[in-house]
């Protein structure tokens, strides 16, 4: 069961939705917590693809290492972070629908030793608040670049 759930409807083509929060780049729009997301492994992204992520928490750098596990081209992918023994895996899904794609997002959070296994609440909770409005976020994001098109002066 997932530790918690996320869905939004972004009015945009499930392709370029899929390429925009697949490809990392824009991490740090969807998720500012990400300080940094560097590209590990060469060649195009799918299932294997590694990266380091830099994230600040409370005014420190901890870093984790993202692979993705599950990958299926404009339909879902699975991330799985590692942080010091905290797994962090988020599934996304992608659906073509009639007001553009829906996103759909399970977080799974795995804790090993005593102490994470004794704090897991806590931070189950901390990364829902760090991470939890990501597909807000990216929905944001996408229809932002188009308002502000639609915003300009015709001449």
């Amino acid at each position: 069961m997932a530790d918690f759930r996320s869905s939004v409807i972004i009015h945009k083509p499930v392709n370029e939705v899929f390429r925009y929060m697949a490809g990392m780049e824009n991490v740090q729009e969807i998720m500012p917590i990400v300080a940094e997301m560097e590209k590990l492994t060469d060649g195009e992204i799918g299932k294997g693809t590694k990266f380091k992520e830099t994230r600040m928490v409370r005014g420190n750098k901890v870093y984790a290492d993202v692979e993705y596990v599950e990958f299926n081209q404009d339909q879902s992918f699975t991330s799985r972070s590692n942080s010091n023994g905290l797994i962090v895996e988020y599934k996304y899904v992608f659906h073509e629908i009639e007001e553009g794609t829906q996103v759909e997002l399970e977080a799974f959070v795995k804790t090993s030793g005593l102490r994470m296994k004794l704090t897991r609440p806590m931070i189950v909770k901390m990364i829902k608040r760090e991470d939890g409005y990501q597909l807000e976020n990216l929905r944001d994001m996408l229809e932002k670049e188009e308002s502000e098109i639609s915003d300009l002066p015709i001449e």
